[in-house]
Parts: structure tokens; C-alpha cells; sequence
């Protein structure tokens, strides 16, 4: 888990990310902290996401974008309509 724990701190730098086990089923506190060591971010995970490369991705891709909301750089309606414009461009490829 440590080695885990430092990928993810490489990956979310300039924040500091501490792994702790939270649950009987798996569950893991990831906690985000700035350089002044105020916690910015927490979420709780399962385990086993930590061990796939691809749901590794995904909890630091959805991580970055928890952070851009929570330092208030974007807006949960602002990813709510990429999603949307998406979504529809997918419809609109279909033949």
C-alpha cells in the first residue's frame, strides 16, 4: 500500500495523500492536504481500486476533478454539461 500511496502522491502533487484503512470491507480514507497541511479532500475508496492500473486511473482522474471543484475552479454544472455535450455527440455519430 505504501508504494501505492506514493504513485498517488506523485500523481496529485503538489498535495500531500495519506492512505488509511477505514472499513471492514475493503474500504481506504485517501486524504488530500495542501502545503499549509489543511485537509482538502477526502474519499473513501475500496481497495480493490487501488490494485487495478485501470480503476487506479479513474480514482486519480476523479480525484484532480474533486479538486478542481473544491478549490472552486470549476463547477459541478460546468462537468454536468460537458457530460451532456458528450454524450450527445456520441448520439449523433450512431449511423
Amino acid at each position: 500500500m505504501e508504494s501505492i500511496s506514493l504513485l498517488l502522491g506523485e500523481a496529485l502533487s503538489p498535495y500531500q495523500v495519506t492512505l488509511t484503512p477505514s472499513g471492514a470491507h475493503g474500504e481506504c480514507l485517501v486524504t488530500l492536504k495542501n502545503v499549509q497541511g489543511a485537509i482538502v479532500l477526502e474519499r473513501e475508496i475500496n481497495q480493490a481500486q487501488l490494485t487495478d492500473k485501470r480503476l487506479l486511473t479513474d480514482v486519480v482522474d476523479g480525484l484532480h476533478r474533486d479538486l478542481l471543484i473544491a478549490e472552486g475552479r470549476l463547477e459541478p454544472c460546468v462537468i454536468a454539461a460537458l457530460r451532456n455535450a458528450a454524450q450527445e455527440k456520441a448520439f449523433d455519430r450512431r449511423p
